[in-house]
């Protein structure tokens, strides 16, 4: 009997351990931004960003490889500063945001490749097409306090994807050959975390 509760009372302490070294924190919209640059005309880049995202990561402080991250975007916060472009892009030629509100990353592994640096691999569901994309991460950062006593954190994340790969095949040939917009889409995430209360 003494054995018996003796493993228990360690499989509940190593529980609580456990519970003590990951950390949840959501992600502070007002301060994040999602932001990409794709090629135009093949002789310059448009960028945008997307202004709604939202989601959570768990970091685990003491095997930073079994923390894990989620991420929602909203499709139709698009925002290129041209709203007729924007609105071309949320209709049935590119995002389709009436069908496909949202895209989402939910990641499936965490390597450190480096201090302060990550390769996080997920799944991407863009356009209703879900593919693997790995994330170059630096952070999370230190921990900080804002003035109003609450615990911040931050990381910026990476990432390219071809657009075609997720059904986003839209485009005009040009008369001096190529397309008007490249298929290659760079990605870039600066996000703001706010440790979940």
């Amino acid at each position: 009997m003494k054995r018996l509760l003796a493993s228990v009372t360690t499989i509940f302490a190593l529980s609580l351990s456990a519970l003590a070294s990951a950390a949840s924190y959501n992600i502070d919209s007002d301060h994040s931004s999602v932001g990409f640059k794709v090629r135009h005309m093949m002789v310059s880049n448009v960028r945008g960003t997307f202004e709604k995202v939202n989601g959570v990561v768990n970091i685990d402080e003491r095997d930073i490889t079994k923390s894990k991250v989620e991420v929602t975007i909203d499709t139709a916060s698009v925002n290129t500063g041209v709203q007729k472009r924007d609105e071309h892009l949320r209709g049935a030629d590119f995002f389709d945001v009436a069908k496909y509100p949202t895209m989402k990353f939910v990641s499936r592994k965490v390597i450190k490749v480096g201090k302060g640096k990550l390769k996080v691999t997920g799944d991407l569901t863009l356009h209703g097409v879900t593919k693997e994309v790995v994330l170059d991460v630096e952070g999370p950062s230190r921990e900080s306090k804002d003035p109003w006593g609450n615990l911040k954190s931050g990381a910026e994340a990476s990432a390219k994807i071809n657009r075609k790969d997720f059904g986003l095949v839209y485009n005009a040939a040009l008369e001096t050959g190529g397309v008007a917009v490249g298929e290659e889409v760079i990605i870039n995430l600066e996000i703001e975390l706010a440790k979940a209360k």
